[in-house]
């Protein structure tokens, strides 16, 4: 598991643990982009039928193209906003239903093992009982790569 995602929704805390982590500052035409996708796994076995989570068990949180000072993430916070000109964030529901999110914070740093990490706190719309209210998420995630192990059988 990569991290945990919690979404503070006033009838029930959802938590979804993180499968896959992919976080890099771009460089492109002279300028350096934040790139960032989390996607949560789709289990369910803490998850009774009735529950909130049960019909969004899987979500996918990115930020692209999102403009940097310099290449250097560890240490440093932004401030992620989407404008009408453009977008920087999204969410995605089982690769189909999309929540607005805002007030997106994202915070750098690197655990004990020297690994990068990010805290990232957010309010998104909510999709769950399609209120007008908006629902605080917070989430902690690695960026530590998976090693894959292959043997050396002869066949």
């Amino acid at each position: 598991m990569k991290g945990i995602l919690k979404i503070y929704h006033p009838e029930e805390t959802l938590q979804y643990n993180i499968e896959k982590a992919y976080c890099k500052a771009i460089y492109s035409n002279e300028e350096h982009f934040l790139e960032v996708d989390i996607i949560t796994d789709d289990s369910l076995d803490d998850v009774e039928d009735d529950s909130l989570k049960y019909h969004f068990s899987q979500i996918n949180l990115s930020v692209f193209d999102f403009p940097l000072a310099s290449e250097v993430l560890e240490g440093k916070a932004f401030q992620v906003e989407d404008t009408d000109e453009e977008e920087f964030t999204e969410m995605i529901f089982n690769n189909e239903e999309d929540a607005l999110i805002d007030d997106n914070q994202l915070s750098f740093s690197k655990n004990e093992e020297g690994v990068l990490e990010v805290i990232w706190k957010g309010k998104m719309e909510d999709v769950f009982t399609e209120t007008d209210d908006k629902i605080d998420f917070k989430l902690k995630c690695h960026f530590k790569e998976d090693c894959i192990e292959i043997d050396d059988e002869d066949e």
